[in-house]
């Protein structure tokens, strides 16, 4: 699903080393799910946790069997944008898909060119994008069946056995997202994880000096606070040991 910040597009570098050491029957665990654009690709029964429940109210749903309406207009997201509580998984979906940059509810995308001004032509763009986006949950949907998603911040995850983790935290620095983030207290959990023989993975432009890079590309990315998108390093960070 369309998602700010989503990893889609470097999974296939990361994941064969987040993997590399993973034992038969070893929980996989994302703190901070998202767009399930990375458990997607991963077996085993993953398990994705997020802070926002309408997130987790639409990728259970979708897990589950669910699928949201084939056309979402903008008259359509702005009735869901007021009326968010009358149907969480629903309004999880638009929230993120149909929001620019995928933030939640940041305004309603427009992936087409057309002119706004002329009716006929914007309700074929908004149909055009509906349709599109329904297409890539469809296919999603597919494989996030079995994937376990729960409602609850990083902090307050509870694990009782040995993890591989993969954490996409809000970025330093970048867009905000709908809640503050605290990077000092988040860090410092990363170390009290591993110390407890987790084998924890970030993803992150920088990182404290105890931590170390084991994977960098640069691409494209729309998070940073300059108008437009810039090229910016994409960095997978552990805890030296």
């Amino acid at each position: 699903m369309k998602y700010m910040g989503s990893k889609a597009r470097i999974a296939k570098y990361i994941l064969p080393i987040i993997l590399k050491d993973r034992k038969p029957g070893q929980w996989y665990v994302e703190p901070f799910v998202g767009g399930a654009n990375m458990i997607d690709k991963v077996d085993g029964n993953p398990i994705g946790f997020d802070i926002n429940e309408y997130l987790i109210a639409t990728l259970d749903a979708i897990s589950k069997g669910w699928l949201p309406p084939d056309i979402i207009t903008e008259d359509i997201y702005a009735c869901v944008k007021n009326n968010k509580d009358e149907d969480k998984a629903l309004a999880g979906y638009v929230g993120f898909a149909f929001s620019f940059g995928g933030k939640w509810f940041g305004g309603y995308r427009r992936d087409i060119a057309g002119s706004s001004k002329n009716l006929e032509i914007k309700i074929e763009n908004e149909i055009t994008q509906s349709r599109r986006s329904y297409s890539d949950i469809c296919k999603q949907a597919n494989n996030i069946q079995g994937v376990k998603f729960i409602h609850k911040s990083y902090s307050d995850i509870k694990l009782n056995q040995l993890c591989i983790i993969y954490c996409d935290p809000p970025y330093a620095g970048t867009t905000k997202y709908r809640d503050e983030f605290h990077h000092d207290v988040f860090w410092n959990w990363c170390r009290n994880m591993e110390s407890k023989g987790h084998n924890v993975f970030i993803s992150e432009y920088n990182a404290p000096d105890d931590f170390e890079c084991v994977w960098s590309m640069a691409i494209t990315s729309s998070l940073a606070k300059d108008t437009g998108s810039k090229r910016a390093v994409e960095k997978l960070f552990k805890y030296k040991n």
